[in-house]
């Protein structure tokens, strides 16, 4: 099972290159910790790797304030079989159309989705269904919570992936899953606690913001709030945060200063172009 487990969803910022470097920075011991909890879940390139590796972890947390991403991975837990029902049936026709077709199914269900409920299983098989067909993958929302991103010109992308979807059901049996503001997780601690934060980055430039995947957003106030936040798990909790690594400014040496601060080499794989692709530098902070 643990060389088949990967994400459902391409998500902006994801951890699956970075897994080897973040992986090797887990706190001495985590196989003997009582509890795991990743507030900002995102893909959940970390979570499903410490599903499938540290199997001893009994209490493992997931939040996030995307309650449509929430709403895939509670029916991913829960409805495996009824997900891949629609989800093959999405991929049947899409796959049937010409490109121009694709394009008109793609924008016809966008608009259903962002009109209909957000807690069925509809939603979510279309939640994934767009993450497969937009482009690159990225899930951005305008200020009225609106999905907006534009069609992504994939002739056969894999929409349904059965052996997958089953086997993270599988894992996700012993996961609480919340939805909203990731301060409530500290309800969660349960002994032996590790933290991994992976919150919308501190944008480096104008171009490579992604912090829209939601309409709250994540702005300056709220990195702030959340290296508060950090400080105030330090009596009971081992954690590490990723974030951005600017060039111009001195934010994360100032609000995490005390704390190791490491940089290491990322791939980032979404951008506007494929100029804006490439190596870059990241940050790891922890508190051990």
């Amino acid at each position: 099972m643990q060389n088949t487990v990967k994400p459902f969803l391409k998500w902006a910022g994801g951890k699956s290159h970075l897994l080897p470097q973040i992986t090797g920075l887990f706190p001495n011991g985590l196989e003997k910790f009582d509890t795991f909890i990743e507030p900002f879940v995102g893909g959940g390139a970390v979570l499903f790797h410490i599903l499938s590796h540290y199997p001893n972890i009994k209490n493992v947390v997931i939040n996030d304030i995307n309650v449509r991403l929430i709403n895939a991975y509670l029916f991913l837990k829960e409805s495996p079989r009824e997900l891949i029902s629609i989800l093959d049936k999405y991929q049947t026709r899409f796959w049937s159309l010409s490109p121009l077709e694709q394009k008109q199914f793609y924008l016809h269900k966008r608009k259903y989705f962002n009109s209909s409920g957000t807690k069925t299983i509809e939603s979510a098989a279309l939640f994934i269904f767009l993450n497969k067909t937009c482009f690159n993958g990225l899930y951005r929302v305008n200020k009225n919570g609106k999905f907006n991103v534009p069609f992504g010109q994939y002739q056969k992308p894999l929409i349904c992936n059965p052996k997958l979807i089953i086997g993270l059901s599988k894992l996700l049996q012993k996961v609480t899953i919340l939805n909203g503001d990731y301060a409530h997780i500290i309800a969660n601690f349960r002994g032996n606690t590790f933290v991994y934060f992976d919150p919308p980055y501190r944008p480096v430039s104008q171009t490579s913001n992604f912090t829209t995947y939601s309409s709250e957003g994540f702005d300056e106030t709220q990195q702030k709030r959340l290296a508060c936040f950090c400080r105030l798990l330090d009596f009971d909790s081992k954690w590490m945060l990723s974030n951005s690594c600017p060039m111009d400014d001195n934010f994360f040496n100032e609000h995490y200063t005390g704390y190791k601060i490491r940089q290491i080499k990322a791939r980032r794989s979404i951008g506007a172009s494929v100029k804006s692709r490439g190596n870059i530098q990241e940050l790891l902070i922890t508190n051990y």
